[in-house]
């Protein structure tokens, strides 16, 4: 192998090392913009907690983001072999900073799915939970009804109590003119 050939060899290296770092920072980059966006997490048009939860989880996807940091990793990892990258310091953290980003909505999109099956049980429980409100509205007209009856044969009562007092007056003077 000749002298220039090696010298050639070395540029090519030094392309080759160029592109993997490149198609590091484009797979990172893409990983990035694949996330879901901040307000997409954040605001929410829905009407009650399960639509909330429901438009929460479905933002809650990475999408490619995944795929992209596969993408970042495995060009990085063939890089860090060849020992083609001068400072892969910078390309570390950022890979392990879409890592960690991933992690956190996955593991968000869990505890939202665990919420979503979870609240229409708790909303269940709490309208089965305590006094049944039929039978207590029940009670409540049928102790109306017996305040009501009972008024009405207390007015009875009065009213025979006063029709028996005119009755005897109506004697006394039917003596009295005698």
């Amino acid at each position: 192998m000749s002298q220039a050939t090696f010298g050639d060899d070395e540029e090519l290296f030094g392309e080759a090392a160029n592109e993997m770092r490149a198609d590091v920072e484009s797979s990172l980059e893409d990983g990035w913009a694949a996330l879901p966006d901040a307000d997409d997490v954040w605001e929410t048009d829905a009407d009650n907690v399960l639509g909330v939860l429901n438009g929460l989880n479905s933002a809650l996807d990475a999408g490619d983001a995944e795929e992209h940091l596969r993408d970042a990793k495995k060009w990085f990892t063939m890089g860090q072999r060849a020992d083609a990258f001068e400072d892969a310091d910078d390309l570390e953290e950022a890979i392990g900073d879409l890592e960690d980003a991933i992690a956190d909505i996955s593991e968000a999109g869990e505890q939202v799915g665990e919420l979503t099956s979870t609240i229409p049980a708790l909303r269940g429980t709490l309208e089965d939970a305590g006094p049944d409100t039929d039978a207590d509205e029940s009670e409540e007209s049928a102790e109306a009804e017996d305040t009501d009856e009972s008024a009405e044969d207390e007015e009875d009562e009065a009213d025979e109590a006063d029709d028996t007092e005119a009755d005897d007056g109506d004697d006394e003077s039917d003596e009295d003119e005698e």
